[in-house]
């Protein structure tokens, strides 16, 4: 089990601005107290998702958004630039998404479930599965050199209120709720969306997720994963 990340590189893959704050950003800051390099990879630019009426730049609106939560956490921010809907596990999606990988170079990704409830969500799984192991391979041809170091480890994130999810372990994130509250503040756009039919309170939300699996594994607040235990997707401590 890991117990300290301080020789991590830790990549969270993400299919909106907003997800990391709901799912692995107490993760992420843990990591990066530990001294780890920390990133987030958003797949989608949210450019859909408002109420209405729909504004015209809601898409630079949540950027602008992800850009003032990413520094909160002190975390380098990767954009892909897809649109709300637009995510498909493709080729040219996936070189899109190795490139990344090897900028950054990441050891450990954390990623969506599969079983989350978003065609997005299930899209960016896919691709972060297919191009975290794609990454290390010299025939898959990006801007940049494949990574020598192989492909990394790779944790499935829990999904959106704990639908469909077994956990296989927990992080403690107690001292960073807090952080990921206000980071989720920097994303007034969908704040303001709490009351739609086909929404949901985000900051209720991620309080009640936080702390229903910090019971479950004796602590204030946690996050929950699983790890991917195929050959060579896992790694030991």
């Amino acid at each position: 089990m890991q117990l300290k990340f301080d020789n991590d590189r830790v990549l969270a893959v993400v299919a909106h601005p907003d997800d990391a704050e709901l799912l692995c950003a107490g993760t992420l800051a843990r990591a990066k107290a530990d001294g780890a390099a920390i990133a987030i990879c958003v797949m989608c630019r949210g450019d859909k998702g408002q109420s209405d009426p729909l504004a015209d730049n809601i898409g630079d609106i949540r950027s602008a958004e992800m850009h003032a939560a990413a520094k909160i956490l002190g975390a380098e921010l990767y954009e892909t630039g897809f649109g709300d809907g637009e995510l498909f596990d493709g080729y040219d999606q996936r070189k899109v998404l190795m490139e990344v990988f090897r900028r950054f170079k990441p050891t450990l990704v954390l990623a969506h479930s599969r079983k989350d409830y978003h065609p997005d969500h299930q899209q960016s799984s896919a691709l972060a599965e297919a191009a975290s192991w794609f990454c290390a391979s010299e025939g898959h041809r990006t801007e940049s050199p494949a990574m020598e170091a192989g492909p990394p480890t790779l944790w499935w994130m829990d999904t959106i209120n704990m639908a469909s999810f077994e956990p296989g372990f927990f992080i403690d994130v107690s001292e960073y709720l807090q952080l990921k509250l206000e980071m989720l503040d920097c994303h007034k756009s969908q704040l303001a969306r709490g009351n739609d039919a086909d929404f949901s309170p985000l900051a209720d939300l991620l309080k009640d997720q936080s702390k229903a699996r910090g019971n479950q594994a004796g602590v204030g607040a946690a996050e929950a994963f699983q790890l991917h235990t195929a050959w060579k997707r896992a790694s030991a401590w």
